[in-house]
């Protein structure tokens, strides 16, 4: 097992209505679609798409478990970052650290269990190159254009 402190991938998030209540607060919910789609932009701004290691290797990335804790609420059109780390990797498993800012502010923090499997079995199977390579080291360099918010 390899436990690391990597630099973070940025991703960011604008609260759009439909992330929201009637009273424009992000439902709780919404972070896990935001997390989603925050793991999968650093797997494609590292070069290296969730879709090539299904392609390629007929493998897939699947969540086995997550624990969300929440501080305070996102609010309607409020301009987010969503912070990815990897915090362990193991033969079969990634676990990730993911942070979800407003202006530096932590909001919510989510620690999401990872698990590789085959695509027609659905059994684990160990996290094929170059990704295994990618994840032990860390790498989840954050493109220019993704490093500040949406207007």
């Amino acid at each position: 097992m390899t436990v690391m402190e990597s630099p973070p991938h940025q991703f960011p998030i604008r609260v759009y209505f439909e992330d929201t209540d009637a009273g424009g607060m992000a439902y709780h919910a919404s972070h896990l679609r935001w997390a989603e789609r925050a793991r999968t932009e650093s797997l494609r701004d590292a070069g290296h798409p969730h879709q090539g290691m299904i392609d390629g290797h007929n493998a897939l990335l699947v969540v086995r478990r997550v624990e969300v804790e929440y501080w305070r609420p996102a609010r309607l059109d409020d301009s987010l970052v969503v912070e990815t780390r990897i915090r362990r990797v193991t033969p079969v498993q990634l676990v990730l650290d993911q942070r979800v800012l407003r202006d530096g502010e932590r909001l919510a923090a989510l620690v999401v269990g990872l698990v590789c499997v085959d695509r027609d079995k659905l059994s684990p199977r160990p996290i094929p190159e170059p990704w295994r390579t990618l994840f032990r080291q860390g790498v989840h360099e954050t493109p220019k254009a993704a490093q500040t918010a949406p207007s």
